[in-house]
């Protein structure tokens, strides 16, 4: 098991209950410590409790999609550090662009690879990790 990423914490925010926990299983195997929530308002929930560094979040969810739930995110100091990462069917051109406007900081097009999710992942913490930093120093 890879333990640099025992101490980040991922949520991942998806309404099909069955990918999202496997996710969560694959992410735990690689030292992460992961939750689950299978749809945006409990997200935001989960968000606020468990504090995580990063969120894996579907952009297609009923309710409350994932744009609303980044949108909510962002909008938060709190929040300023959590790397946002679109994990969706959805990868065309108007996607990508409003997936980028809204906030996010990486998109990945399911069905993903384990090494493209963590990859997404390392990148996004470091990005924010990064933009905290240099946001503190100011």
């Amino acid at each position: 098991m890879d333990q640099t990423n025992t101490s980040k914490r991922v949520l991942v925010i998806d309404d099909n209950q069955e990918a999202a926990d496997l996710t969560v299983e694959l992410l735990k195997l690689h030292g992460y410590d992961a939750t689950v929530a299978y749809s945006g308002l409990p997200g935001l929930d989960k968000a606020r409790t468990f504090e995580p560094d990063a969120i894996l979040l579907d952009l297609g969810m009923p309710g409350m999609d994932g744009y609303q739930v980044a949108g909510a995110l962002r909008a938060l100091p709190d929040f300023d550090h959590v790397a946002l990462i679109a994990f969706t069917a959805w990868g065309d051109a108007v996607t990508r662009q409003r997936v980028r406007d809204t906030g996010f900081d990486g998109h990945l097009v399911k069905p993903a690879s384990l090494d493209s999710i963590l990859q997404a992942l390392a990148k996004g913490l470091a990005e924010r990790a990064a933009m905290h930093e240099h946001q503190q120093a100011a």
